[in-house]
């Protein structure tokens, strides 16, 4: 950087996946909701204002004296590292979620998120592609990074990109989208695609900074995981009362876009088309 040039500042976007990647393997036992999603997504931050957030993630861990990682799907069912919520009066488990949304409130984070419904995507695929189907973290990443990255533009900034450690495999396949779109832009049907005014690969290149890999121990990898269900819950049931709130408290992408722009720049709900949503 030359003297006089101004450094661009940095917009985080920390991704959990959710569900099942590979477009035609069961499930497995399906859980209480019935939804069968594939989901990456979680929450984009400041890079001037992650401290703000671990602060607040550090002060209510002490409070609670909680040593596990702040895990949706294991405080929703108080199994494994909250299971000692079970042991909790009904008052003290109201009390302890009632902080823990405070805690996604009050932090300087926006929620975002690639929801692919799988049964949907498989209807619209499956016959025209059988088994040479993408797995859907392609789609759901690709989808993602570039809905970030588009608002990081409008910002002014630029995009580092930091998903939590999975794999060896999976995360090799996370930096191969990464670099193709650097490289090489969006991997869609540039006649399908062009309604939604895609990135060139140019704008990718001098857009996104940086991939890096996070541990589940991460505090704002936790942000990420506590975000996402939400989220995804939010396609299938507008009423869902996290999703509700994380809404009403202008937490989620869409309360910082004009309403125009929420289905071309919003988290993005897939193959949704013979979804039926509870109200």
């Amino acid at each position: 950087m030359t003297e006089g040039q101004k450094k661009i500042p940095i917009l985080n976007l920390y991704l959990d996946d959710s569900g099942t990647r590979h477009p035609s393997k069961k499930p497995g036992r399906m859980p209480a909701h019935g939804c069968d999603w594939f989901a990456l997504g979680g929450v984009l931050v400041r890079d001037e204002d992650e401290d703000e957030a671990r602060r607040l993630h550090a002060a209510f861990v002490a409070k609670w004296i909680v040593t596990a990682p702040l895990h949706s799907s294991e405080i929703r069912s108080q199994n494994e590292g909250f299971f000692w919520l079970r042991d909790k009066s009904k008052d003290e488990q109201a009390a302890f979620y009632e902080d823990l949304y405070g805690l996604m409130r009050d932090a300087p984070v926006t929620g975002i998120a690639c929801v692919i419904d799988r049964p949907g995507y498989n209807a619209r695929y499956a016959e025209k592609y059988t088994e040479n189907r993408w797995m859907l973290c392609k789609t759901a990443f690709s989808v993602i990074v570039e809905r970030a990255a588009k608002f990081a533009i409008s910002q002014g900034y630029r995009l580092r990109v930091l998903p939590e450690k999975c794999n060896k495999p999976e995360d090799a396949a996370l930096t191969a989208y990464y670099r193709e779109l650097r490289s090489e832009g969006l991997p869609f049907d540039a006649k399908n695609s062009g309604k939604y005014a895609p990135l060139t690969k140019d704008q990718f290149a001098a857009t996104l900074y940086d991939l890096r890999f996070k541990a589940k121990s991460s505090p704002m990898a936790q942000f990420a995981d506590l975000y996402l269900w939400p989220v995804c819950m939010g396609g299938y049931h507008p009423g869902n009362r996290p999703y509700r709130r994380l809404l009403g408290d202008g937490k989620l992408i869409e309360c910082l876009l004009p309403e125009t722009d929420h289905a071309t720049l919003g988290s993005k709900y897939s193959c949704f088309e013979g979804v039926v949503r509870k109200e």
